[in-house]
């Protein structure tokens, strides 16, 4: 039986095509052309490059495969070209769900996010019932994702053989295209990290997210959300993790909210006028900061039986993954005298690598 799994080279894809292969799984994976793809077992594998926004390639690469996750996304916050988080985030999943359902596909997966499930003035913790309006979406990106999801949900609702989940903030070995989180932990461990901003997060082992994949394609209901989230933590309590991994001080000095949206659209302009490069901070992830974060994924992981690592071992082993990548010194003890304030925390994360 052969599994399709787009965006399969990316942070989440990559461990989700590791642990099909362990299980012995015929595996094909849909990767954007130019991806890079040689952490990937492939002489396990068969690797197709194409892009997900054009709908022929798509139906060539899913023929065969009865079932199919799909990951494919660009997962930023930001990008110079706008129009690309719908041509690839939405029209990509139409693209993907439609082909795999005039194949004959068995079972479908669809991967969603955690950022869309947010509200203004949300009270309590986050539910997989959640329901949201499409003004609630912060930025682009999370429009494109709602949109994608509801689509998921609709093509469910007619009885097509869908499931989505919504992963939380993955953390843990293996992250080479260096997300936000990730760059944040870097920056850390590197001294340049002395500030913090308020807000909440929900963080998750990456390999529990690869492992609530397949559980949820195994024995989850179809039209339902699954939230893959493990514990809640302040952004502050995230350093504190990190000060306690690594002997280094925690950053002591809390930017104010409106500082840190200000500096954000200063970055993002100069980045969309200027550089076209990735801004260190993003309007959306400083948006999202204000926003409540905090999940209740209970119901979920007790339907399929996961449990998830604590994040502290998520993040010593990838810390350890840095230091073994040449990311890191071998051991990061202590700050520099006169260390580099660089960034604004983000907080969005799940970068896989887009297909499209």
């Amino acid at each position: 039986m052969d599994i399709l799994v787009t965006g399969g080279a990316g942070f989440i894809g990559s461990h989700l095509v590791s642990l099909l292969v362990k299980r012995g799984a015929a595996v094909r994976v849909l990767e954007r052309p130019g991806a890079r793809v040689d952490h990937l077992p492939l002489d396990r594998i068969d690797v197709v490059f194409a892009d997900v926004r054009d709908r022929a390639a798509v139906e060539r690469a899913i023929r065969g495969c009865p079932l199919v996750y799909h990951l494919a996304a660009n997962p930023n916050l930001w990008t110079h070209r706008r129009g690309h988080f719908t041509q690839v985030n939405y029209r990509g999943t139409v693209h993907v769900l439609d082909a795999a359902l005039d194949a004959g596909a068995r079972r479908i997966l669809h991967t969603s996010t955690e950022s869309i499930l947010t509200r203004v003035h949300q009270s309590g913790a986050i539910r997989e019932d959640q329901e949201v309006r499409l003004e609630d979406a912060l930025g682009p990106y999370c429009r494109s994702k709602l949109l994608a999801e509801r689509y998921a949900f609709r093509l469910a609702r007619s009885g097509a053989p869908v499931v989505i989940v919504n992963p939380t903030i993955p953390v843990g070995p293996g992250d080479r295209g260096r997300s936000p989180p990730t760059q944040m932990i870097l920056d850390f461990c590197r001294g340049r990290r002395n500030e913090y901003l308020d807000g909440e997060l929900n963080l998750i082992d990456v390999r529990d997210v690869a492992e609530g994949m397949i559980l949820a394609m195994d024995r989850g209901r179809m039209g339902r959300r699954y939230l893959l989230g493990a514990e809640n933590h302040t952004i502050r309590r995230v350093f504190a993790l990190l000060a306690e991994l690594t002997g280094l001080p925690e950053p002591a000095r809390r930017v104010p909210y409106g500082v840190a949206l200000t500096a954000a659209f200063l970055i993002e302009f100069v980045a969309d006028v200027w550089t076209r490069r990735m801004p260190l901070a993003t309007v959306t992830g400083v948006r999202l900061t204000r926003r409540g974060m905090s999940f209740d994924t209970r119901q979920s992981l007790d339907e399929l039986g996961l449990r998830p690592r604590p994040v502290r071992e998520a993040l010593s082993d990838a810390l350890a993954w840095y230091r073994a990548a040449g990311w890191l010194a071998a051991k990061a003890t202590s700050r520099p005298a006169h260390p580099v304030s660089t960034a604004i925390p983000d907080t969005r994360s799940g970068r896989g690598t887009p297909a499209g």
